[in-house]
């Protein structure tokens, strides 16, 4: 049994968001969804960001996991993607990172630092979505597999964003089913 902890994209803790977490609980894991938005949630993702602007998700992140133990798997969608894959490059004793339609670069002026060794990960996404095949997510993916870390990066044919929630109309269930196994053999090897 793992233990991760799944952040929400930048809509809120949507029901299906947690109804992902379910699924991946089913498989045996613990799974924390820490509500970054305090029970808030949004239609539009323009509108999520715009409430997300007024909020420090860094120190309610920090706050989410401080009473967790180290050796977590840390997940995420889209913009929760970027606090599991900050935990999982500098908290110490990470046992691997989930990262949902998002990836940021290993080097440069967004990057976190070098990818710890040890620390395996999945980048999922679709091919043609806006946000993550053409704003430079996918690209730092593929960055990230070729330095050599243990890293995966998982394609869907689509061009929609949030994929995998089932609460919004662009849910993709064969690809999200297929993103469900996938992210359950990590969490049992790790």
């Amino acid at each position: 049994m793992t233990t991760v902890v799944l952040f929400h994209h930048v809509l809120g803790l949507t029901p299906g968001v947690a109804e992902l977490a379910e699924r991946l609980r089913e498989g045996g894991h613990t799974v924390h969804t820490p509500d970054l938005y305090a029970g808030h949630t949004f239609a539009t993702i323009l509108e999520g960001f715009e409430f997300s602007k007024a909020l420090d998700t860094d120190a309610l992140s920090d706050a989410a996991v401080a009473d967790l133990p180290a050796h977590v798997v840390y997940a995420g969608i889209s913009m929760g993607g970027g606090q599991a894959q900050r935990f999982a490059q500098t908290r110490p004793g990470a046992r691997g990172a989930v990262l949902l339609e998002t990836c940021f670069p290993i080097t440069g002026e967004w990057s976190f630092g070098p990818w710890p060794d040890g620390v395996p990960a999945q980048i999922h996404g679709m091919d043609d979505d806006e946000f993550f095949a053409h704003e430079g997510d996918l690209d730092s993916a593929r960055e990230l597999v070729a330095s050599g870390a243990d890293a995966e990066v998982f394609l869907y044919p689509g061009d929609v964003h949030l994929f995998e929630d089932s609460s919004l109309p662009q849910y993709d269930a064969k690809a999200t089913d297929l993103l469900v196994e996938r992210v359950l053999a990590l969490l049992d090897r790790v």
